[in-house]
């Protein structure tokens, strides 16, 4: 009966454990991040295009990439959207004259909630406009991911993805900012990240980055 009893327990709280939300920390930061952000800071990068963002964006020289001078690269790898608002100054400091933005899978990933992320891209919009209202604003979508390598926390969320991507849309068109649709440029016929882009399932190849950069080019934002 005491068995029967303690196992009863032991499911129950199983279930309610399992029902509550995962924790997520808004105050995680990698482990090279105050040290990248110093680096980033003794720059002379006024009036630079900048690239910001995590690991998917720190992946390639963006200079050589676009064959373009004065282009700036502010990706720091597993970097979330608390960590750029935190390091925002630094990119307004230089009065950029265009900011590209690719930012958010990695929040995903650590269970922040859908509402903070977009609320976050709507902060750092804000922060942007306010701080260096001359510069221009592009934010891309997240890109798709491909679960059948090995597994990855931003795997198998690919509803959180697309609604991520579809508030950023709204987001964009409400402050007059360009929304650069990546997603699905990336997709293969199972609607993953197609792996002749891939080395992993989630960052970029060479492939993968030459084709973000015939769609930026072909866009006419980098003139």
């Amino acid at each position: 009966m005491k068995r029967t009893l303690y196992l009863l327990i032991y499911l129950f709280t199983v279930q309610l454990l399992s029902a509550q939300p995962p924790k997520w920390d808004s105050t995680f930061r990698p482990g090279n991040y105050h040290l990248k952000v110093a680096q980033f800071t003794s720059y002379n990068d006024k009036g630079c295009t900048i690239f910001l963002g995590n690991s998917i964006t720190a992946g390639t020289d963006w200079t050589e990439l676009l064959n373009m001078n004065n282009v700036c690269n502010r990706g720091i790898s597993s970097d979330i959207t608390f960590g750029v608002l935190e390091r925002l100054d630094e990119i307004t400091a230089g009065k950029p004259k265009k900011v590209f933005i690719l930012i958010g899978i990695n929040d995903i990933s650590r269970n922040i909630p859908d509402s903070h992320i977009l609320n976050n891209y709507r902060r750092i919009i804000q922060k942007i406009k306010s701080s260096s209202p001359s510069t221009k604003i592009y934010f891309h979508s997240l890109l798709p991911v491909n679960n059948t390598f090995q597994a990855r926390n931003q795997f198998n969320k690919d509803e959180h993805i697309l609604f991520v991507n579809a508030g950023l849309k709204n987001i964009a068109k409400e402050y007059g900012i360009s929304f650069i649709d990546l997603y699905p440029h990336f997709l293969n016929a199972e609607n993953k990240l197609d792996k002749k882009y891939t080395m992993d399932g989630l960052h970029l190849n060479a492939e993968g980055y030459k084709l973000w950069a015939a769609i930026l080019k072909s866009s006419g934002y980098l003139k």
